[in-house]
């Protein structure tokens, strides 16, 4: 599966190094390097990679601790209400109920293309 590098906005490579393994490299290349116009890229991997040297960001994790960052991050997208509710879904009221340390009720929340957020 290929990154969606025609449409996309923002590219997160998590431990990834599509610049480096991506077999098609002339192709790929092509195709990164038009994207790297209109989207910005973030790597978080502990290593200065050939696509971590390219991104523009880099986040060098200390091995073990990138999911914390997962964590933190997921936090933010639900607590702030940043997910995009076309893929993931929304609750069916349209209230936000992803508060900090308290369990979403399962039938008040109607997902699309994701799978046991609210379990």
């Amino acid at each position: 599966r290929q990154y969606d590098l025609k449409n996309t906005r923002y590219v997160i490579c998590w431990g990834a190094d599509p610049i480096a393994t991506n077999r098609q490299v002339s192709h790929y290349n092509n195709a990164w390097g038009a994207m790297l116009s209109r989207a910005k890229v973030a790597t978080i991997e502990p290593r200065l990679s050939a696509t971590a040297a390219k991104s523009d960001e880099w986040l060098p994790v200390k091995p073990g601790e990138d999911g914390a960052i997962a964590v933190a991050m997921a936090y933010v997208i639900l607590t702030k209400g940043l997910w995009n509710r076309e893929f993931v879904g929304d609750f069916i009221d349209g209230e936000n109920r992803f508060r900090h340390g308290q369990t979403v009720e399962e039938q008040t929340f109607r997902e699309n293309y994701t799978h046991g957020l609210v379990k």
